[in-house]
């Protein structure tokens, strides 16, 4: 087999493959892909399956829960100390306080208990990971995220309440819809609360993000593969 051949169905292969892509959609919209950060999305993969990918030179990750964060980043960190990582999984208040220790930004601030939480113990450890309110732009019930019509006032409650600087928004579209309306939607909240960071994108849509000013693209399957299957206890 050829080494091309090969590299496509490597994590460290695809992930180039990934930064291509990210290259081509930022040229097609008249925009730097130095300015939008890709996040490699390792919820579910061990090690041994991120490793190759630190190896390749990626240093954002995004993980979805804060107890497998700590399992795993802890013992890579002290290997890739320039890690640089993100909570785009729903966030329960009492994990506040490691997820402030542990993440680097924070995606999924949707409600007032969360902003609380985090706005004590950002106090309490002097540490201030950077903040995203999650948008939940097609008001699924089952979805996490501040409905698009209460966003405005939960940002300044936010901002004016607990002291929080709230760095952008995030969202992830229903599976069924066009995405382009929910990213439009994003950016629209977005601009008239003044924030600059828009998390939005994943591996089935992420060119279309970058056309609508993605800041920071989430993807993980089209990096990493399949992911294993969910343990039941």
């Amino acid at each position: 087999m050829s080494k091309a051949m090969s590299d496509e169905n490597t994590p460290d292969g695809r992930l180039e493959q990934v930064r291509g892509r990210i290259q081509k959609a930022a040229r097609a919209a008249g925009r730097a892909s130095e300015d939008i950060a890709l996040v490699a999305v390792s919820k579910t993969f061990g090690a041994e399956g991120i490793v190759p990918v630190l190896q390749a030179g990626q240093r954002v990750f995004g993980e979805n829960r804060v107890q497998e964060a700590q399992d795993k980043w802890p013992a890579l960190r002290e290997r890739f100390p320039d890690v640089e990582l993100h909570l785009i999984g729903p966030l329960q208040s009492n994990k506040a306080r490691d997820a402030v220790a542990l993440f680097d930004v924070i995606h999924t601030v949707d409600r007032p208990k969360i902003a609380a939480a985090l706005a004590a113990e950002m106090a309490r450890q002097e540490r201030r990971p950077r903040l995203l309110v999650q948008v939940n732009t097609g008001a699924e019930p089952q979805k996490a995220g501040v409905l698009p019509e209460e966003a405005d006032a939960f940002i300044a409650e936010c901002r004016d309440r607990h002291g929080l600087e709230i760095e952008g928004l995030m969202c992830i579209p229903p599976e069924d819809e066009n995405p382009a309306p929910h990213f439009a939607l994003l950016e629209k909240i977005a601009l008239r609360n003044g924030l600059a960071a828009l998390s939005m994108g994943m591996s089935g849509d992420f060119e279309t993000a970058i056309a609508l000013g993605a800041t920071h693209v989430r993807v993980g399957s089209a990096i990493f593969g399949s992911r294993p299957p969910l343990k039941r206890a």
